[in-house]
C-alpha cells in the first residue's frame, strides 16, 4: 500500500489487499450511512451521507431534501442526535448541497480551503485531508469548479462521496467547464480506490468495468 508522504499506515490498510493508491486513508474502519438518495430530474436533492469513524460522526452535503426530517429521521434511526454530528463536509458551496448545515450546532464545516467551526476559520488544502484515520477528502472537477470528494474507507472498501458521476450510465457531459482530459483523470483516481460511488445527486452505484471514465 502506497501512503502520501507524513502519513502513518495503519494495521487495519489489509483490509485493501492488492489495492495500490495515493488517495488510501490510513485505516479501514468507517461505517457509511445513506441518509437521503439525491435526485436531479424533476426535484433538486441532495444525496446526504453520514460516516462514522471512532469519535468522527461526519455528514456530506446537507442540502436540498424535500423535508429536513429526511435528514434528520434516519440519523435518529442510527441512534445519533444532530448534536452529536462532529463535522460536515461540503463538495462544493451551492445551497443544494449547504442548506440544512444549522442542523448541527456542534459540528466543524470542511470546504475546499478552510474548516470553519463557530467563530473560526482554519485555511487548510482540502486534496488529501483526513478528517480522521478512515476518512479522507480529495480535490476533483466539478461542474461549478473544483470540488471535494470524500473517500470513506470500511472493512468491505471505499465509499465515494462525489459529483464526478451522476449515475452508474452517466457519461461525460461536453457542456462541463473543467476539460474531458482532466474529468478522466479524475474519474480514473476515483475508480482506483472506489468499491462504491454515491453521487451528489443519484443513487449510488458499484463501480464495474462498464463504468463509464
Amino acid at each position: 500500500m502506497n501512503a502520501r508522504s507524513g502519513d502513518v499506515p495503519h494495521p487495519a490498510q489489509r483490509s485493501y489487499l492488492g489495492l495500490v493508491s495515493a488517495d488510501a486513508p490510513n485505516a479501514a474502519t468507517a461505517r457509511v450511512h445513506l441518509l437521503c438518495a439525491g435526485a436531479s430530474r424533476g426535484r433538486l436533492a441532495s444525496t446526504v451521507g453520514l460516516i462514522r469513524d471512532g469519535d468522527a460522526k461526519v455528514i456530506i452535503d446537507p442540502g436540498m431534501v424535500a423535508d429536513r426530517q429526511d435528514i434528520l429521521a434516519p440519523l435518529a434511526e442510527l441512534g445519533e442526535p444532530a448534536g452529536s454530528v462532529t463535522d460536515v463536509v461540503f463538495s462544493h458551496p451551492d445551497p443544494s448541497h449547504t442548506l440544512h448545515a444549522a442542523l448541527f450546532p456542534h459540528a466543524r464545516y470542511h470546504d475546499l480551503q478552510a474548516i470553519y467551526h463557530r467563530d473560526q476559520c482554519r485555511a487548510r488544502q482540502g486534496d488529501g485531508f483526513l478528517i480522521s484515520p478512515s476518512i479522507r477528502l480529495i480535490a476533483t472537477p466539478g461542474p461549478t469548479g473544483t470540488q471535494l470528494t470524500t473517500l470513506a474507507a470500511t472493512a468491505h472498501g471505499v465509499v465515494v462521496f462525489t459529483h464526478l458521476w451522476s449515475s452508474a450510465t452517466d457519461p461525460l457531459d461536453s457542456r462541463h467547464p473543467a476539460t474531458r482530459s482532466s474529468l478522466h483523470v479524475a474519474r480514473r483516481r476515483v475508480l482506483a480506490i472506489a468499491t462504491r460511488i454515491a453521487p451528489g445527486h443519484g443513487p449510488s452505484f458499484r463501480p464495474g468495468p462498464d463504468t463509464p471514465l
